[in-house]
C-alpha cells in the first residue's frame, strides 16, 4: 500500500498516474482535471500540483502530476462511492505512513545537515562576492585609514579595469588633474587625500612628490562610478 505514495522535496506526494490506476480512471482526463484545479487556484496551484516527467513502457517520456495530500484530497473529492471511499482510505494510510517516515530521526538528520550544508554554501558565496570590500578593509588597517588610488584598482577587482585605466577614467570625470591630484571638492568630501615623498634622484638631488590616497568612502564612489 505504501507504493501508493512516495517521498520527494522533503514531502509525501502520490502521482496522477497511480490515482488513475487505482481508481480506474482514464489518464488523460485526470490531467485535464487537475489543470482545470489549477486554473481556477491560480499562482497558488503549485502548492498542491506539479508537473513531472516519467518514462513509459514504449521508452517515451510522458506528463504526469504529482501531488501531495490536499492536492489528493481535491483531485478526488468527486470520486464517490463506497469502492471510491476505499481507495481514499488506501491512498490516506499511505500518506500517513510516508509523513510518518519524514518525521523519523533519520529523515530529519538528514534535513538538518541539508540545511547546513546549504547554509555553509551561501556563506562562501557571500563572502566571495565580498572579498573585494574585506580586501580593501584590511588594506586600509595597514594604512592608517587610506590607500594608494593605484593599489585601489587591485582593490575593486572590476574587469578591465587597471591601474592606468583607473587613473584615466577619473581624470575624464574631472575627479583628478592631468597629474593625478585630486580636485580640491573630492578631498573635502573626503574621499582622497595626499601625501608628499621624497625620493633622490641618481645625481644625488633630492625631489618632492605627491601622493594620492584614498580612503573607504572614495572607494565605494568610485565603485559607483566605474559600475
Amino acid at each position: 500500500m505504501n507504493e501508493l505514495a512516495t517521498i520527494k522535496n522533503d514531502q509525501a506526494v502520490t502521482s496522477s498516474r497511480l490515482v488513475a490506476e487505482r481508481f480506474e480512471k482514464d489518464h488523460n482526463d485526470l490531467k485535464k482535471k487537475i489543470r482545470e484545479l489549477e486554473k481556477d487556484m491560480g499562482e497558488s496551484s503549485h502548492i498542491y500540483f506539479q508537473e513531472n516527467e516519467y518514462i513509459d513502457t514504449m521508452n517515451r517520456a510522458q506528463l504526469e502530476y504529482l501531488m501531495n495530500r490536499d492536492g489528493f484530497s481535491l483531485l478526488a473529492m468527486g470520486f464517490t462511492g463506497s469502492k471510491a471511499l476505499t481507495f481514499k482510505m488506501d491512498f490516506i494510510q499511505a500518506f500517513n505512513h510516508m509523513e510518518s517516515e519524514l518525521n523519523s530521526p533519520e529523515r530529519i538528520m538528514a534535513r538538518a545537515l541539508r540545511i547546513a550544508d546549504e547554509t555553509i554554501n551561501n556563506y562562501k558565496m557571500l563572502t566571495d562576492e565580498m572579498k573585494p570590500k574585506a580586501d580593501f578593509f584590511d588594506a586600509v588597517a595597514d594604512s592608517k585609514g587610506a590607500i594608494e588610488l593605484g593599489t585601489a584598482a587591485n582593490v575593486l577587482g572590476i574587469k578591465g579595469i587597471g591601474r592606468n585605466k583607473l587613473f584615466q577614467v577619473l581624470r575624464d570625470k574631472k575627479i583628478l588633474k592631468d597629474n593625478n591630484e585630486p580636485y580640491r571638492e573630492y578631498i573635502d568630501r573626503g574621499y582622497f587625500r595626499t601625501i608628499e615623498q621624497k625620493y633622490s634622484k641618481p645625481d644625488g638631488t633630492t625631489h618632492i612628490s605627491i601622493k594620492t590616497l584614498v580612503y573607504q568612502r572614495g572607494l565605494d564612489y568610485i565603485r559607483k562610478i566605474l559600475n
